[in-house]
């Protein structure tokens, strides 16, 4: 069993809105609810396992405020009551806060220390564990490939930013009007080849050990389980790595603060989870999720449905 959550966005100011102005955002709250999350996972019998993190823990405005470096301590604290491992997926606003090279030392940096569990670039955020036998978690770096928390006079930001101006001519990066492919944009990332050489080689693994495979990133890899938007930029790749393997059951993201789910036609499970930041008080947004031989349940509280997910 493991929890989940999606999208805290802390930051210690007043409630606002999203990008378009119309979709309440509680910025100080979202730090109460993770409580109220940490206290039930801590309580679960049996007991959970680990937390997966999927992303936006702080909000962008914290860079802004110069409250960055403390607004990460006070989810850390938090998270850190727990007795159990939490993994961390890297979204566009912990870019927007951190470079990618403070990132990795930060406590979101949840990649082991060890160097043959993720891609040669220690920067690459993505690495794989297995937490019970025949169960595989993988981390996928969705911002490997992106304009965000990267030097501009570095080749990473190069290659990023022709890959997105080919796709993209709007004056404002972040704006999807009028695209062809309106995911192109500066708040989404993709992957390196590289990062997915190196999945291919984890899914050979799991496929000859026949396990099954958690997949969890911060961006949505289908269109299903996205509203269009919100998908990573070479999403048909990650998913072209997933689909030539059996051992995948299921990916978990954030990003989409609605959430959203699907069932591929390769039987793949496709949950974005709803985020922490848009979720009024008196409601919550996180889960718990159980794994069995053939199917893993989702325990949603909140505005997070629960769900079962038949393998």
């Amino acid at each position: 069993a493991f929890g989940v959550v999606a999208d805290i966005q802390f930051a210690d100011a007043e409630d606002g809105h999203d990008f378009g102005g119309c979709r309440r955002r509680y910025y100080r709250h979202s730090l109460r609810l993770l409580r109220e999350a940490v206290q039930e996972w801590a309580g679960e019998s049996p007991p959970i396992d680990f937390v997966l993190q999927l992303g936006d823990s702080i909000d962008g405005q914290n860079a802004r405020r110069g409250e960055a470096e403390s607004a990460l301590r006070q989810v850390l604290e938090v998270l850190g009551q727990l007795s159990v491992p939490v993994h961390h997926a890297w979204g566009n606003h912990e870019l927007y806060n951190f470079s990618r090279a403070r990132l990795v030392h930060t406590g979101l940096y949840s990649r082991p220390a060890g160097g043959s569990d993720g891609p040669p670039d220690r920067e690459c955020h993505a690495y794989h564990c297995s937490p019970a036998p025949r169960l595989r978690l993988v981390v996928l770096d969705t911002y490997d490939v992106s304009t965000l928390g990267t030097d501009p006079d570095s080749p990473r930001y190069r290659e990023s930013l022709r890959v997105l101006r080919e796709k993209n001519p709007n004056d404002d990066l972040n704006s999807p009007e009028g695209l062809k492919e309106p995911h192109f944009v500066a708040f989404n990332g993709g992957f390196s080849q590289a990062q997915l050489d190196w999945f291919d080689e984890v899914l050979k693994f799991s496929d000859e050990n026949q396990e099954k495979v958690i997949v969890t990133a911060h961006v949505p890899i289908h269109p299903c389980a996205s509203n269009g938007v919100c998908l990573a930029w070479n999403y048909e790749a990650a998913l072209s790595v997933i689909h030539s393997h059996g051992c995948v059951v299921c990916v978990l993201a954030g990003h989409l603060h609605d959430g959203a789910y699907c069932r591929d036609p390769h039987g793949v499970h496709h949950l974005t989870l709803e985020g922490v930041i848009e979720t009024p008080p008196g409601s919550n947004a996180f889960g718990t999720i159980y794994v069995y031989e053939d199917k893993m349940v989702l325990k949603g509280r909140g505005r997070i449905p629960d769900r079962v997910m038949h393998f």
